[in-house]
């Protein structure tokens, strides 16, 4: 397994020189990539009718596209992940844009994790429908890679409709998309449409009827599962080396290709912190 780090997205705080400083540092570490959630606005709990969910208008998350274009030109080989991107909230073509473009800017080190997301506040605010949201993400897919590889296209769609454009610059290769999720409509999307799936659970029997059954769809679509990256996460937080290492093994056992280590909500810590509970992580599971 190729083994990475999570982007400590709210305690890493705002200091531009503190999120190079973290990436430079994770890249001299010998990460091989580096993940980054997304959400765009945050929910008062406090408003009326109240809010329930993991994160709140004071939880800060970083804009993936923009951050992985600035650690881009702070870094020369470790590669950014997007886990996730909530795709059906934005524009398809903008959201195509912008990934070409740290594409090209990062010389293909971007890799799109995508999902659907939960927050219907959200969708709300970015003038966006949730409840079409799975079925107007498989349209985007098929969008973006016309839009990453193809000149001048028309394209009709149930969602999608323009005539004779394209979008210039477009990244020498396509960028592999992959889907967060474990909803059952999700893996399908994933094993038929994906390069690869971001697990959100940990490595149980959950996690392996899920890729037995990912690997089901994806054969029943004529594809191969050599190639198909299954990328984990990994928290610090409450753990020791014993319990780091159990953890990485039952994802090697379940074929995961990568595992990604998230050193946040494990206390106060600085960004020299952050990338020493890495390496300490590291250490634990290098054989």
């Amino acid at each position: 397994m190729e083994i990475g780090c999570v982007l400590p997205h709210h305690e890493i705080g705002s200091d531009p020189g503190a999120i190079r400083a973290f990436a430079q540092g994770a890249e001299e570490l010998g990460m091989t990539h580096l993940l980054a959630y997304d959400h765009v606005v945050g929910v008062d709990r406090n408003r009326p009718g109240g809010f329930e969910g993991p994160y709140d208008s004071n939880t800060q998350f970083h804009e993936p596209f923009v951050l992985f274009g600035f650690m881009a030109a702070c870094t020369t080989t470790i590669e950014f992940a997007s886990a996730i991107i909530i795709l059906p909230q934005r524009q398809t073509v903008l959201a195509a844009k912008q990934a070409a473009e740290v594409a090209i800017l990062s010389d293909n080190r971007f890799v799109m994790g995508i999902g659907v997301g939960w927050n219907d506040v959200e969708y709300d605010a970015l003038n966006e429908e949730f409840g079409n949201r799975g079925k107007r993400q498989e349209e985007q897919v098929d969008l973006m890679r016309r839009l990453w590889t193809e000149d001048v296209f028309s394209y009709d769609g149930e969602y999608h409709h323009f005539e004779h454009a394209c979008i210039a610059p477009r990244p020498s290769q396509s960028i592999p998309i992959l889907f967060g999720g474990s909803a059952p409509a999700l893996l399908d999307r994933a094993a038929r449409l994906g390069d690869g799936w971001f697990p959100l659970g940990t490595p149980n029997d959950k996690s392996a009827a899920r890729i037995a059954e990912m690997k089901q769809a994806r054969e029943a679509a004529g594809k191969s599962w050599d190639g198909f990256e299954i990328r984990a996460q990994a928290q610090y937080a409450g753990g020791d080396p014993d319990r780091w290492r159990g953890h990485a093994q039952k994802w090697a056992d379940l074929g995961a290709t990568h595992i990604a280590i998230a050193t946040h909500n494990a206390g106060d810590t600085d960004v020299d912190g952050h990338l020493a509970r890495i390496a300490e992580y590291q250490a634990a599971i290098a054989d």
